[in-house]
């Protein structure tokens, strides 16, 4: 009997963590149905980084099924991003329980921050990192041979770029979560900001495409924002003290 109720609150753990990951992927179904809706306007506006380049560049269908799997996919992508506020309002909700934090007080400014940090990346890449990227690669030709491209790889290419850099700019909200914990402080991060420029140089590395320009134009930001992040670990940490 006593070993029942030992396994109780780990099942209603699980069950707990089921509905949260249901509540989860409907958000993100119903937000790529949304996106479908609007999806030939995102193509084009996905497609429009080609058109203000100074070296041509045609984008081609090589598949029969190609655009089919390309209007999906970027639905999906769209369902994510419709549908951060309630994937950051689950977790917080599934984790914060555990962590003895109020987690009312902070749900709010991190469901917005996040979504924010989120968005300014998308934008970031959409706007600086792509067009340079592009007139990079298609300026490094050959007479006689076109810069044709599979559109199916060119919208692998910018979501990857378009995602990354989302995700880099989550920093400040991962930094703000750590220091809510109380795992991060101003003067830790102060302290290793020299390790921490290291790993910003390999992740937009990683990110980015190679070559020396899309590394630099992502590192720049992502230093600023290490930068941010220490404010806001200064600003949490002030508040907790308080």
């Amino acid at each position: 009997m006593s070993s029942n109720n030992e396994s109780m609150p780990f099942l209603d753990h699980l069950e707990e963590l089921r509905w949260r990951l249901i509540k989860s992927i409907a958000s993100v179904l119903i937000g790529a149905v949304i996106s479908f809706y609007f999806i030939d306007q995102i193509i084009e506006f996905l497609v429009k980084p080609t058109e203000a380049l100074k070296n041509s560049m045609d984008l081609q269908v090589l598949k029969v099924q190609g655009m089919f799997m390309i209007k999906w996919s970027i639905a999906l992508f769209g369902g994510i991003i419709i549908s951060i506020p309630v994937l950051t309002f689950q977790i917080w909700k599934f984790v914060a329980p555990g962590l003895y934090i109020d987690e009312k007080k902070y749900i709010i400014p991190l469901i917005i921050f996040t979504f924010l940090s989120f968005l300014c990346g998308l934008i970031f890449a959409y706007v600086i990192v792509i067009p340079f990227s592009l007139g990079f690669f298609t300026s490094v030709g050959f007479e006689g041979i076109q810069n044709n491209f599979s559109i199916n790889y060119y919208f692998s290419f910018i979501t990857w770029l378009m995602i990354g850099s989302g995700l880099i700019f989550e920093l400040p909200v991962i930094v703000f979560i750590l220091s809510v914990i109380g795992l991060l402080t101003p003067a830790f991060m102060r302290h290793y900001r020299r390790y921490a420029i290291v790993i910003i140089l390999v992740l937009s590395a990683f990110i980015t495409p190679p070559d020396p320009v899309s590394l630099v134009l992502m590192s720049i930001p992502l230093l600023v924002l290490y930068e941010v992040s220490i404010g806001v670990s200064w600003l949490v940490n002030r508040k907790k003290h308080s």
